[in-house]
């Protein structure tokens, strides 16, 4: 019997921020997909840190602000996978952390469109919007990924997640943050 047809990385980014679920289990149930994963996480913190240029970032707020969306996604990431598998998981609930971080990975793709931040009028919007489109797309990963039916399961471990980790962003802002005059 011949493989399923996998998607290529540009459908898989695609439908990723479409919020298409069949592009999560395809995700999830691709091990060959964990290097593309982490290639998003990695450009979605780059164009995060690109996108502050437009509220008046220099190169030092760029490469903080890039390395902070890594720490916070990989922060988000970890709670995410705590909170879903040991706090709020349903019966059929089976955690593979790579199937896991595959799908939340790819949630990421929208975060891609905050490079568009380097434009100054467009910057505070397309940060708030792209964060909230990233909780959207982070929703239907781990709904998928965890085997959740319950959606609103997933909103509540995601919600969570994203609580702790922008509180983490916030407290790594003050304690290391360049000043900002």
């Amino acid at each position: 019997m011949a493989a399923a047809a996998r998607n290529t990385f540009l459908q898989r980014l695609i439908g990723a921020a479409a919020l298409d679920a069949a592009i999560y289990e395809d995700v999830e149930s691709d091990t060959g997909a964990t290097g593309q994963a982490f290639a998003v996480v990695l450009l979605s913190a780059a164009a995060g840190g690109l996108g502050v240029r437009g509220l008046n970032g220099g190169p030092v707020n760029i490469a903080f602000f890039g390395m902070v969306a890594l720490l916070v996604w990989m922060a988000w990431a970890l709670v995410t996978w705590a909170v879903g598998v040991f706090l709020l998981p349903e019966p059929q609930t089976r955690a593979d952390v790579g199937e896991l971080m595959r799908t939340i990975g790819f949630s990421s793709a929208p975060g891609l469109l905050r490079v568009l931040g380097v434009i100054p009028p467009l910057a505070l919007p397309v940060l708030a919007a792209t964060a909230v489109w990233m909780l959207l797309a982070m929703i239907v990963a781990v709904r998928q990924a965890l085997d959740f039916t319950s959606t609103a399961r997933a909103v509540a471990v995601c919600v969570l997640g994203w609580v702790l980790a922008i509180g983490c962003a916030l407290v790594l802002g003050v304690l290391f943050g360049p000043s900002v005059s």
